[in-house]
């Protein structure tokens, strides 16, 4: 049983690309080397001590973190402290760390949009632009009898317009424009099917068009509710003990809600400007919420702990491609609570 580590990341990073993260984010390998056979990958948010003693328990070969474990610069590996131990164990135990960080947050069926989803946010856009992101065309250049089962393969790859012209009896040009951040995966699809369908392939870019992605997510509950009860919902779905909540009258509905996981509270001025009756982020600083009542925008503070949602997540779309490819490894999830907080 086993995968080559390069082959899951390929996949991997065609569903997150490394492009997407916002700049200075020290996103991709951190430790260890992708081109080996592994046959344990473990998905976590943070690489702690606990967390490598979790995967070296269970002979995991790669961890997929959530936050970067080297996020500044270390000075020196002194096995004396544990934080910069765990590096040691990692490379000892022969144990890979792969991050994927903002770029989960801003991609598309990402972090941000999976906390819409638990909190029944619908029709929802990104809250701040990060990423202009611009197209190419494709045209295919096939045998005309292919061209029904071409189509309905691109069909399940892309939402984009397909078009089709027949410049020759015995030639059909198929043409869509595809996204720069899904170029690399769209080649390997069409790599697929090739011996089945015989292509010539042509790419261009587009200059008139882009693709703009962002982070965090604002949109509507789908009818107005009581902050009180708003907040118990938070609660109860990400299983919080409490939460804070910066707001001057608590006694009030709303709808239209704003989300940033992680430390947003930088983009709580985007949540009002575009009209959100309250912003869901964490780590909200004492000052910054002084600003936030002063422009009487609520704010909700779960924590930045309710990111681990993205492990269940992740592991599950793993299994997804597990299936898909037929790939003959184990996927698994951290049971270490990495949470640094307790309320009383």
């Amino acid at each position: 049983m086993s995968l080559n580590g390069l082959e899951f990341i390929r996949r991997f990073e065609e569903y997150c690309p490394l492009e997407l993260a916002e700049e200075g984010d020290p996103v991709g390998l951190h430790i260890g080397q992708l081109d080996r056979e592994m046959e344990r990958v473990m998905f976590t948010l943070d690489v702690r001590p606990e967390t490598v003693a979790e995967a070296i328990e269970n002979k995991i070969d790669l961890i997929v973190a959530k936050h970067p474990p080297i996020f500044r610069p270390i000075s020196r590996l002194d096995y004396d402290d544990a934080q910069t131990k765990m590096y040691a164990d990692c490379i000892k135990h022969d144990i890979a760390v792969y991050a994927a960080h903002t770029n989960l947050d801003i991609i598309e069926n990402g972090l941000n949009d999976w906390f819409c989803e638990e909190l029944g946010i619908e029709e929802a856009t990104y809250l701040k632009a990060t990423h202009n992101v611009a197209y190419h065309e494709v045209a295919l250049h096939i045998d005309p009898k292919n061209k029904v089962s071409l189509l309905t393969y691109l069909a399940e790859l892309t939402t984009e317009t397909i078009s089709e012209e027949t410049p020759e009896y015995n030639k059909t040009v198929i043409t869509f424009p595809v996204v720069e951040t899904e170029i690399t995966k769209m080649r390997n699809s069409l790599e697929d099917i090739s011996e089945e369908i015989p292509m010539e392939q042509q790419w261009k870019p587009l200059h008139n068009k882009v693709k703009t992605f962002g982070i965090g997510r604002i949109g509507d509950l789908s009818e107005p509710i009581m902050m009180e009860k708003f907040i118990s919902q938070i609660k109860e779905t990400f299983n919080l003990d409490g939460l804070r909540l910066v707001c001057s009258n608590p006694d009030q509905a709303i709808q239209r809600v704003a989300i940033c996981g992680g430390s947003g509270e930088k983009f709580y001025r985007d949540a009002l400007a575009k009209d959100a009756d309250v912003y869901l982020t964490g780590d909200v600083y004492y000052h910054t919420g002084h600003d936030m009542l002063t422009a009487e925008l609520p704010v909700i503070d779960p924590g930045h702990h309710i990111e681990v949602l993205c492990q269940p997540r992740l592991l599950s779309l793993a299994n997804e491609w597990k299936e898909v490819y037929n790939w003959d490894i184990e996927f698994s999830q951290s049971l270490t609570n990495t949470n640094p907080f307790k309320y009383y």
